[in-house]
């Protein structure tokens, strides 16, 4: 099997690399996102000399640009490189960040999902590779934000400083402590976390049980990456560069949701019409990109009916055929 499985879907591409049946690293790059590594012209709108920063804008979008070069003045117009998208949270979302483009560069998007090397590359119509390594689980845990692991579970949250990884279970604490890192290292990859990342264990006074759930990380983790060593209190902090938005930051927003349900009905094998049914804040989402509709019923051969339901969660859209 190739190393990755990509599905170019509605509104989103997926990547998955699957080892022993199983999804290890898990990548979803929405049609709109802005990404690294794209190159465009953009007016410097505002010097912040202190920081060796400023704020570039172009349309559409604006960012954070490090370092700030010192011959262009406010309202000028240079390349920049995106070295991260904008990070949605809560509020007001961070601004994506960039760099002054190397001299002889010129406009271009960023490098896509679609171009992973030796990934294969599969459609509505074909095997399912996704769904039967675990796909429908994966976007459940980076819904919820909870991850079990035989003898305990993961608790994720994300906050405006990191994500924050907490380990409960009922094996004794030093057990807990390494088999619960390695559980969160598994996670990260999965669910492809990046920035910084804080991981609290169960305090532990042993010193070979803190190295060992460190190695715990370095054995599970994909390079590049850089740790901490677990310290007396049980925290250990992970930095892996950043790049796009994680799952879980994704599925705080409704469209992922929306994405996720239209992936549903276009694997859907009933025939006739199909009536997808899910919150409101869904159907709207859906209802507001009549393109993503189209190319669905384009798949289906067949027309989509809308239906709200104020009862259900974000996440429990469902899809029924006429004929199933």
């Amino acid at each position: 099997m190739a190393d990755w499985i990509v599905e170019c879907g509605i509104g989103e591409i997926r990547a998955a690399r699957i080892v022993d049946d199983e999804i290890v690293e898990a990548r979803i790059e929405p049609d709109d996102a802005l990404r690294a590594g794209t190159i465009l012209s953009a007016r410097l709108v505002r010097r912040i000399p202190v920081r060796n920063e400023g704020i570039v804008a172009w349309d559409g979008g604006e960012a954070l640009l490090h370092p700030l070069p010192r011959a262009v003045t406010e309202g000028a117009m240079l390349l920049v490189e995106i070295m991260r998208p904008a990070t949605p949270e809560p509020g007001k979302p961070k601004r994506a960040r960039a760099r002054p483009a190397l001299p002889n560069a010129t406009p271009r998007d960023g490098p896509s999902l679609a171009g992973l090397p030796d990934a294969r590359i599969v459609g509505p119509f074909d095997r399912d590779l996704l769904g039967e390594a675990g796909w429908p689980l994966l976007i459940e845990e980076a819904t919820t934000g909870q991850v079990a692991f035989p003898g305990g579970a993961l608790t994720i949250a994300l906050t405006p400083a990191m994500t924050l990884i907490d380990i409960d279970g009922e094996l004794a604490p030093a057990e807990l402590a390494v088999a619960g890192t390695r559980a969160a290292a598994h996670a990260i990859a999965r669910l492809d976390l990046a920035g910084s990342i804080g991981i609290d264990l169960p305090t532990v006074g042993d010193k070979g049980v803190r190295l060992a759930a460190a190695e715990a990380v370095d054995q599970v983790l994909p390079q590049p990456f850089e740790r901490t060593a677990v310290n007396g209190f049980g925290f250990l902090q992970i930095v892996r560069r950043r790049s796009r938005a994680s799952l879980p930051e994704l599925f705080a927003q409704v469209p992922a949701h929306a994405r996720a349900l239209l992936r549903q009905a276009e694997r859907d094998r009933g025939s006739g019409e199909r009536t997808l049914t899910a919150h409101p804040a869904i159907i709207a989402a859906i209802v507001a990109r009549p393109d993503w509709t189209t190319a669905v019923e384009r798949t289906l051969g067949a027309t989509l009916a809308l239906r709200g339901d104020p009862g259900l969660a974000i996440s429990a859209g469902h899809v029924q055929a006429r004929f199933p």
